[in-house]
């Protein structure tokens, strides 16, 4: 007489956890805009270098201007009314430059390299990564920026202590040259991401950068006086020059018509960039 095993049903497998979905959400955008931004080497140069400009050339000018005070040699036009705000802020042209560079390096680089794609596939939605660059990259700036200024000027005030130039903070005027410098320095930086964005090319963007900044204010310069008097306070440059200027006269604007002008041209680069982003692929 056969006899039959009974079957054995295997043990039901035990059911693993469901993992969670992955949600995209502003706060994880910026982190990976910051971790992404300080994973380059050109990020701690170009801001080292944007911040050793704001300082050396302070201090250089401040020197000179000294120098020139207690010899008694020809003030050059650059020196003649001096200030210890002006002389701290004579390295803003050049810090500018450096951290507008780099803005757009953080925007037009990840085109270059093609990582642009695999940064689009982790955010469809597109918009959340432009906003998140320049927010990420605006911030550093303004702190490297507002940092470099007053340290210049804290250094400058002791070099001219005993000149006509002599300031302090408590002077009328001063912090808010010293903070709208830092704040134009930041906006300086998101306008170069929102250049890199649009163009998506570092020459093209640097170019561009460049051109508004420098080159455009000769130009406009080349035209009739009262083509200039219309035309120039609203340039990029002499705006953002109004937003930290210690004083005013008819042909510049005040620092709030300053910052709303800057502001606006901001704002059109971003939105020039954010459409480009939207209609078009990477």
């Amino acid at each position: 007489m056969s006899t039959i095993a009974p079957s054995q049903t295997p043990a039901p497998a035990a059911e693993r956890p469901a993992r969670p979905a992955y949600r995209v959400t502003g706060a994880r955008v910026l982190r990976a805009e910051w971790a992404k931004m300080w994973s380059l080497r050109s990020t701690w140069i170009t801001l080292g270098l944007g911040l050793l400009f704001l300082i050396a050339f302070g201090l250089i000018a401040a020197y000179q201007f000294k120098s020139r005070i207690t010899s008694g040699r020809h003030m050059d036009r650059d020196f003649a009314d001096a200030t210890a705000l002006s002389l701290s802020l004579f390295g803003t042209n050049f810090a500018q430059l450096a951290l507008g560079v780099l803005g757009v390096l953080v925007a037009a680089g990840e085109y270059s390299t093609g990582m642009i794609r695999s940064t689009l596939a982790a955010v469809p939605r597109r918009l959340p990564v432009l906003w998140s660059k320049a927010a990420v990259f605006g911030a550093v700036a303004l702190v490297v920026g507002t940092a470099g200024v007053f340290v210049a000027f804290l250094a400058d005030s002791g070099i001219v202590a005993s000149t006509r130039a002599a300031m302090t903070l408590s002077d009328a005027g001063v912090v808010r040259s010293l903070l709208g410098a830092g704040l134009y320095l930041g906006l300086v930086g998101v306008t170069g991401v929102a250049l890199g964005a649009l163009l998506r090319s570092v020459a093209g963007g640097i170019s561009v950068l460049v051109a508004s900044l420098m080159l455009v204010p000769g130009l406009v310069s080349l035209l009739p006086s009262s083509w200039q008097d219309h035309i120039s306070p609203y340039l990029p440059s002499h705006a953002g020059e109004a937003m930290f200027a210690l004083h005013h006269d008819t042909t510049t604007l005040s620092p709030t018509a300053g910052l709303l002008v800057f502001l606006l041209w901001t704002a059109a680069a971003l939105a020039g960039a954010a459409v480009r982003l939207v209609r078009t692929d990477a």
